[in-house]
């Protein structure tokens, strides 16, 4: 592969590690919100109204910006059975094809999310419950989440390219190995 097409893919790799790193410390604050309430619902008879919610709004960003950095890695579900018995050829070769229901769903998800966001985001739109908080930031972040596991499914496409057409190409090893060099 080119050497722009190898930045590309290695750029984006690098961009997903960075925000999965930061948005793997959401846990970190979702811990301390639900032990505060456990706190306060049982040491001081005191519940808040925020603390539930807020964990809930915290792990839907969590949860959908997370993909590109789990796809980075390997970490999404496979099913294994004829897969992993597959040569690396014929698997990226299959992965190639796959790839179009992946492409389906996660473009048809940052469309209708898009829509969502803007929507969302035009309204000011609250929670409308007791503590009535903005919702429109965790919506947003669907579409840009998805966007990500977008670039990312589209650095595994080409990786899955390089492979099946016997090219040359980069592998996230690679950037990690290069990155502890400099």
């Amino acid at each position: 592969m080119g050497a722009m097409i190898a930045a590309f893919m290695r750029g984006i790799t690098r961009l997903n590690d960075y925000i999965g790193r930061w948005i793997a410390l959401l846990v970190f604050a979702m811990f301390a919100f639900l032990l505060l309430e456990v706190g306060f619902r049982y040491l001081f008879n005191s519940p808040t109204v925020w603390t539930n919610e807020l964990t809930q709004m915290l792990f839907g960003i969590y949860a959908v910006m997370s993909g590109g950095y789990i796809m980075a890695h390997r970490g999404h579900v496979n099913v294994d059975l004829l897969h992993s018995h597959l040569a690396p050829r014929k698997r990226a070769s299959v992965d190639i094809v796959t790839s179009l229901v992946f492409f389906t769903f996660t473009l048809a998800l940052l469309w209708f999310g898009i829509d969502m966001a803007r929507e969302s985001m035009s309204s000011w739109e609250t929670s409308y419950s007791a503590w009535n908080p903005h919702i429109w930031p965790v919506k947003l972040a669907i579409p840009i989440g998805t966007a990500l596991l977008v670039l990312q499914g589209l650095v595994k496409l080409l990786e899955d390219i390089a492979v099946a057409f016997n090219l040359d190409y980069y592998t996230p090893d690679e950037t990690e190995s290069e990155g502890e060099q400099l």
